[in-house]
């Protein structure tokens, strides 16, 4: 059973700067999805990673001064959440001409050139938040015509989708929850792209034999820190990385990273504060 534990977290004053901080640090311990709302922001982990203790350990050394954080906690059945999601939280998302992401209950929907569904089932990846926006746009501005394409991290697919839309002709996608897994190859059949090489696991499913033209991981802070060296074995000489899930404050040890490992720096493009990146080998 894919159950969750929603913590509501309520923010004095409630402002966006407090609650996209507050968010970065509980992905470190396991949240996957933030809505925010009038009090602060709803924060959903699933229940088994739930852990109180480090719940009350982040809220206690959160970074900025000035706030008042408040929480409390409730369990979620797996298919009462999916229900909730999908009522309340998941509108559809429209990228200009280019694309539109929705489900399949959603009606009314425009026409664009890319026609994206998915169901989400809690994993991540909708389009709603902004690192995907973020790697939404990077995908659509890059020429994938033919390319090979790693999404890491993919939860719901929806980057690995957009690219096999835009062109490529080989992607893969690994995602180390076996729910998203599960749930990324649901959304795969839906959009009519089965040839999506979808794996279990984290960058050791990353094979030896592999090699992409570009890799595109929105994950967080922490793993593109401790993988960036894992993409790379992956990339050639030309290959191209694409990383978010994380704030501007995060880019100089990134680069560093990066760095590091051969990669060069192209550009970034950030939104609240969340940012994405792009580098090339």
């Amino acid at each position: 059973m894919n159950d969750y534990t929603k913590v509501k977290f309520t923010v004095t004053p409630n402002e966006e700067v407090a609650t996209d901080v507050l968010a970065a640090l509980l992905a470190d311990i396991g949240f996957e999805s933030f809505v925010p709302d009038e009090k602060g922001m709803e924060a959903y982990v699933p229940q088994a990673l739930y852990d109180a203790d480090a719940i009350a350990a982040t809220v206690a050394v959160f970074p900025i001064e000035g706030y008042a954080i408040a929480y409390d906690s409730e369990f979620i059945e797996g298919e009462d959440w999916n229900a909730e999601w999908e009522k309340n939280y998941f509108q559809p998302i429209v990228l200009g001409e280019d694309c539109v992401i929705h489900s399949t209950f959603h009606t009314n929907v425009p026409a664009a050139r890319y026609d994206i569904l998915i169901d989400p089932k809690m994993a991540f990846g909708t389009g709603y938040h902004q690192t995907t926006c973020h790697m939404l746009r990077a995908i659509l501005g890059s020429d994938m015509t033919g390319k090979s394409v790693l999404d890491m991290g993919c939860g719901t697919a929806l980057l690995a989708i957009l690219a096999r839309k835009h062109g490529a002709a080989e992607v893969t996608a690994i995602d180390i929850d076996e729910f998203a897994y599960e749930n990324a190859k649901e959304n795969i059949v839906l959009n009519g792209t089965p040839d999506i090489d979808v794996r279990l696991g984290g960058a050791e499913a990353i094979k030896e034999s592999d090699s992409f033209d570009y890799v595109i991981a929105n994950i967080n802070r922490n793993i593109l820190l401790a993988d960036i060296k894992n993409y790379v074995k992956a990339m050639h000489a030309g290959s191209r990385l694409f990383i978010s899930g994380f704030y501007t404050d995060d880019m100089e040890a990134l680069k560093e990273e990066a760095a590091r490992n051969g990669l060069q720096y192209i550009d970034y493009a950030e939104d609240n504060r969340w940012a994405m990146m792009k580098f090339e080998l």
